[in-house]
Formats: structure tokens, C-alpha cells, sequence
């Protein structure tokens, strides 16, 4: 068995999504306007998940902390991350909005379902076959 289809020059880019219609809000020409995903490395989604975790003091346990990842903001970053188009951290675009970080941004511009059907769209082409929010609701249980 020969490790060749391990080496890097011998993987698969990334996963490009050139046709994904976020919202039908967005037109040109009276036609919805695309947005450009790309999925991102490991390393990539280790550096989010950890700007979107706190350490929080464990109740009665002086000194003690436990992790505390917010999904939500984890999410937001995971879907910033990916977005190639529209460019997100566009000041015109930003401004536009009257916000001033591309998270932020991407709450403005969407409506709650077509934000969501967006994190779907990105966790699926990062490789996860489970929603993070099933995931999150598998844990809780």
C-alpha cells in the first residue's frame, strides 16, 4: 500500500461553491445573485471555534474553569470564514448597513431562515454531515 494519495500535491482542493443562492433578495437583472463559498482547513476551524469559547467559573469551585463555545458566534465566524462573494469585509458594503464587522454584516443582510440554510450550506461543504445545531440538541439530551 503506497501513502502517494496522502501526499499533498496528490489532494483534492477545496470544495468551491460558486451557485449557492443565499437569498433571492439579492438581484441582478431581476436575477438572484450567487455567493462564492469555499470550505476552510482544520487549523482554520480550531482558530474560530476558539475565538467563539470563554472560560467560565465553575460554580462553588474557586479557581476552576470550564469551556464555554457559543454555537451561534461560532457559526457566524464558520460562515464569514467561507465566504468568498460577496466580500464581507467590504467598508462600502459594511457601511451600506451601518455595521462595522463582516459578522455582524452577514446578520443585517439575512433573514433567519436564509441564515440559516447558509450555516447548513457551509457545514456541508466543511465535510460535517450533521448540522452543528442537531449536534448541539444530540449533546443536550
Amino acid at each position: 500500500m503506497s501513502l502517494s494519495a496522502f501526499l499533498a500535491q496528490n489532494v483534492e482542493t477545496t470544495t468551491h461553491v460558486e451557485a449557492f443562492i443565499a437569498s433571492t433578495r439579492f438581484k441582478i437583472d431581476n436575477e438572484p445573485v450567487s455567493w462564492q463559498l469555499q470550505s476552510i482547513t482544520a487549523d482554520v476551524d480550531k482558530s474560530i471555534r476558539k475565538s467563539s469559547t470563554k472560560h467560565v467559573p465553575v460554580p462553588g469551585k474557586r479557581g476552576q474553569f470550564t469551556k464555554d463555545t457559543d454555537y451561534d458566534l461560532y457559526l457566524t465566524k464558520l460562515c464569514v470564514a467561507c465566504i468568498k462573494y460577496p466580500d464581507l469585509n467590504s467598508k462600502e458594503l459594511q457601511d451600506s448597513y451601518g455595521v462595522m464587522c463582516a459578522e455582524d454584516l452577514l446578520g443585517k443582510m439575512l433573514l433567519p431562515g436564509e441564515l440559516n440554510n447558509l450555516q447548513m450550506k457551509v457545514q456541508e461543504i466543511n465535510g460535517y454531515s450533521t448540522s452543528m445545531d442537531e449536534l448541539v440538541e444530540e449533546a443536550k439530551n
